[in-house]
């Protein structure tokens, strides 16, 4: 798979540089428990970046091996590990049976609503996208063209 592949359009203006974090690297933190600041992505490589883009991080052995070579990173970057985070062992992007409440709130801000099939159909990272663009402590940019991209 091309690593483009693992990118939405709303990130196309920071993909060529990786100077922000993908969401499909956000996914993969919020799934190996730990709480990568910016500043220390921005001290990894571009061939370090697109290790954590395209390593594996589902099962219970890849997510190990993920934050370990995540923590190992950060190590010898900054000299201590990053903040661990508890892990959600049921995480809503991963419940296809109920749209959290702060989706349908913020699709309703665009005068949108979304249905239970439409979120079934949606991809556990779009999912997690969404729910990571509805929070209030996101700059909320990416919300609408993630809709639009979702066809939502």
């Amino acid at each position: 798979m091309d690593i483009m592949d693992h990118f939405f359009q709303f990130e196309q203006e920071f993909v060529e540089s990786l100077h922000c974090i993908p969401m499909i690297v956000r996914l993969k933190l919020d799934t190996c428990g730990v709480k990568l600041k910016l500043n220390h992505w921005n001290q990894f490589t571009s061939p370090e970046k697109q290790v954590l883009v395209s390593m594996a991080c589902e099962t219970p052995e890849e997510r190990k091996l993920y934050r370990d070579f995540l923590q190992t990173l950060v190590t010898q970057k900054t000299g201590t590990p990053a903040k661990t985070l508890p892990i959600d062992d049921n995480p809503p992007w991963l419940d296809r049976n109920q749209i959290p409440v702060e989706i349908q709130e913020k699709i309703a801000e665009f005068d949108k609503k979304i249905t239970l099939e439409q979120w079934d159909k949606l991809t556990a990272l779009q999912r997690f996208a969404l729910i990571k663009l509805s929070r209030p402590s996101h700059e909320n940019s990416n919300f609408y063209p993630a809709l639009q991209e979702f066809n939502l």
